[in-house]
């Protein structure tokens, strides 16, 4: 695992962004995996930046998303289809049907997170996955207790996320209980992770996902068992890290052809 700490949230954007663009300059076809919420936010403006300027193409590439709300209507403003296509994907040249997204209105949801794992292997696997992480150290909706070999299933909202998710609804209690996501175990089969925190929120539970025992209460911390994972923090994200001043020597004396 590699910890990259920067001083800004916009430097954290680039050098993420820099990664996907140079992974799309060497497979124009690349699969990405896409995450919703703040943290990924920075990574989304320096690609529609770069785009903007005709320095980077999705024409090519596919993407798929790492969760989905169970029983929000189509279109619906919160639902992460809505959310990922306005903060990103409708404003870049992806071309038609190549963001998948998880079905939360199927009427066999079973079924429905069984054909997403067939239609991401089918895609041949996720080359870069976007991740950010909750402050109780759960990625896409890997809840505290989830398998760490699970796969694309329904899961139940703890009451936390629930609140933390509040200010995007009206109150918690239009928050949906229910979620399709992507297991830990189908986040570990991308080719390389990259997680990406900012703000004093994130210290602990990065410090617990970076650090910490590998635990299914803590389901980020199985990023530990996988061979490329890159997070990539502000100076705030990083503060409870015991070895900050590592991380920042082996970034400061990484080859620059090396890449993250």
């Amino acid at each position: 695992m590699e910890v990259v700490i920067v001083e800004s949230v916009a430097e954290l954007g680039s050098i993420v962004a820099d990664a996907i663009e140079s992974l799309l300059e060497r497979k124009p076809d690349a699969v990405l995996g896409l995450a919703t919420g703040s943290s990924p936010v920075p990574v989304y403006d320096e690609l529609l930046a770069r785009f903007a300027r005709g320095r980077i193409s999705f024409g090519r590439a596919r993407a798929f998303l790492l969760d989905e709300y169970v029983g929000l209507p189509h279109g619906h403003p919160e639902s992460y289809r809505s959310v990922i296509e306005r903060s990103f994907t409708r404003r870049v040249d992806f071309a038609p049907g190549a963001v998948m997204g998880p079905d939360g209105n199927a009427c066999d949801l079973t079924a429905a997170c069984a054909a997403y794992e067939s239609a991401i292997a089918s895609a041949g696997g996720v080359d870069l996955q976007l991740l950010g992480v909750g402050a109780d150290g759960h990625i896409g909706f890997n809840e505290p207790g989830s398998s760490l070999g699970s796969r694309t299933r329904l899961k139940t909202l703890t009451s936390q996320t629930r609140v933390d998710n509040a200010r995007f609804f009206e109150s918690k209690d239009n928050v949906p209980r229910h979620v399709l996501t992507q297991g830990v175990g189908t986040i570990l089969d991308a080719r390389h992770l990259v997680l990406v925190a900012s703000g004093s929120g994130k210290a602990e539970p990065v410090a617990k996902v970076v650090e910490g025992p590998v635990t299914a209460m803590v389901p980020g911390s199985a990023l530990q068992l996988h061979p490329h994972v890159t997070v990539v923090l502000d100076e705030v994200a990083a503060s409870a890290l015991a070895l900050s001043d590592y991380y920042r020597e082996t970034w400061a004396a990484k080859p620059p052809w090396q890449g993250l």
